[in-house]
């Protein structure tokens, strides 16, 4: 008989195989440097962290995030001894695994969500699961479906999606990656951490966001604004609005004095905050943009969308004309999540893309709520910021052909990124890079029409822009600086 030692290796080559390509031309793509030390060092990384350590780091249940800088470095070509120093420096801060008090099944499912005690048992689970009815279908039924969100008279209410979505993303993240490199074992742990993960409030989003939120109808805003009865009116969408923006929601947003949140030392606190308080209107301003799955394109147009606002609540939302730039920890994991939205809808059908989609906006105009609803002055960041580097690579001399053009930015943005101790940088660098690839070539005047002031000035080098803010902002290996925590309270 084998022993378990054996037996865990091979479940583990089986979670863990060399990552496959990416799964759409719209998702990350992998940049030169690959060798078989990375991808050695890649694997050992991914199993030993899936042995040795709990997906939380303490009793806040603040995420173990080893396995993402690991990924991101490969697929920006990092060395694998960067990868192993990096996992070193990384493990020093884990948690040992808890021992399960039992198996989870079909039948306790619901009994132990939100317990970490169980983490290792959802592990399996899901990976049982996974092997019987594959990624796509387990995800929209554990993830999406009617059933795993509301059971009548539970005591404990699965709501799986918000769980899914809440804790700064970190759990669709994990599950993002699984799918984007073909990894089982990224896919099932993501799982378990949606499983174990607590909520911050009850019905982030409620029974009727499951049939509503595929649509994107007057009805359905009718039936979300007639919901609110404290606070004021929000907006209507009318019939002859057959396409709304996210940016016409924002600008919405910014208009509505009502969603306000106290300052406070705890950013988690004031995310709750912003949950009891404004969740209601906050979906209701959501359920106004519009998203016909019934259109060639729609979902891949919609997603585009989520990734301008992310980065734009981020990179102009922190940005003044006075103070400069600010490098909000929380509005980062806005950006970095919306890289995983690409490869996710791959594993989705059209019902779940659209429930995803409008999720996701919820959960971002959330979070900016909950930072203190930082303004975004669109014409001062693109009269103000750089497409260049401060100090270019190479000056050139009096032969150069161009000599007052600077190198790709990228480059060295990625390369410092990659050598930076902090561990959320090369995640941030790795997603404006690649919008840049696939948005960069949009011209100013993209966005005209939409309600968000001054928006026909953002071009593709909104991505570009916001990267050069966020490297000076943090610094280098030598001399490295961190995220801002404050907010963006007046």
């Amino acid at each position: 008989m084998p022993s378990t030692a054996i037996i865990d290796e091979l479940d583990c080559e089986t979670l863990f195989p060399a990552p496959s390509l990416p799964p759409s031309a719209l998702s990350p793509q992998r940049l030169p440097g690959t060798s078989v030390q990375s991808l050695a060092a890649l694997q050992y990384v991914l199993k030993d962290n899936h042995k040795r350590w709990h997906i939380f780091l303490n009793d806040l249940k603040q995420h173990n995030h080893v396995a993402h800088r690991a990924l991101a470095l490969y697929a920006l070509g990092g060395s694998g001894s960067l990868i192993r120093e990096f996992y070193e420096q990384d493990g020093g801060e884990q948690l040992p695994p808890i021992e399960p008090p039992e198996a989870i099944t079909s039948t306790n499912f619901l009994d132990h969500l939100g317990d970490e005690r169980y983490y290792k048992a959802y592990v399996t689970f899901f990976g049982q699961e996974i092997d019987e009815k594959r990624i796509p279908v387990v995800l929209g039924q554990y993830i999406f479906s009617d059933r795993f969100q509301y059971r009548e008279g539970a005591s404990n209410q699965p709501e799986m999606l918000s769980r899914f979505m809440l804790s700064l993303f970190h759990a669709l993240i994990h599950v993002s990656y699984g799918v984007e490199f073909g990894l089982k074992g990224m896919v099932v742990e993501g799982l378990a951490l949606t499983a174990v993960q607590n909520l911050p409030g009850n019905e982030f989003y409620p029974e009727h966001f499951f049939t509503d939120g595929a649509q994107g109808t007057t009805e359905v805003v009718t039936h979300l604004v007639s919901s609110l009865t404290v606070g004021g009116s929000v907006p209507k969408i009318t019939g002859s609005e057959a396409d709304v923006h996210v940016f016409d929601i924002i600008a919405r947003i910014v208009r509505d004095d009502i969603l306000r949140v106290d300052n406070g030392p705890v950013p988690r606190i004031v995310f709750k905050q912003a949950v009891v308080e404004h969740a209601p209107r906050i979906r209701a301003y959501a359920a106004q943009w519009t998203i016909d799955v019934t259109r060639k394109g729609e979902i891949e147009r919609k997603m585009e969308e989520l990734i301008w606002l992310s980065s734009a609540v981020y990179a102009v939302g922190g940005f003044d004309e006075v103070n400069g730039f600010t490098a909000d920890f929380y509005l980062m994991h806005v950006v970095t999540s919306s890289l995983s939205l690409p490869s996710l809808i791959t594993s989705l059908r059209p019902r779940s893309q659209a429930l995803l989609l409008r999720a996701y906006l919820v959960a971002v105009l959330t979070w900016w709520v909950a930072r203190g609803c930082p303004v975004l002055n669109v014409k001062p960041f693109m009269i103000s910021t750089s497409t260049r580097l401060a100090v270019p690579v190479s000056e050139g001399n009096d032969s150069s052909v161009c000599p007052d053009e600077h190198p790709n930015p990228f480059l060295s943005i990625i390369q410092t990124s990659i050598l930076h101790p902090d561990n959320h940088l090369v995640k941030i660098q790795r997603s404006f890079a690649h919008f840049s690839t696939v948005y960069g070539n949009r011209p100013a005047g993209y966005h005209k029409g939409t309600e968000l002031e001054d928006a026909e000035l953002l071009d593709g080098s909104l991505f570009v822009r916001a990267a050069l803010l966020t490297a000076n902002y943090m610094g280098s290996k030598e001399e490295p600086k961190f995220w801002s925590r404050r907010g963006f309270f007046s």
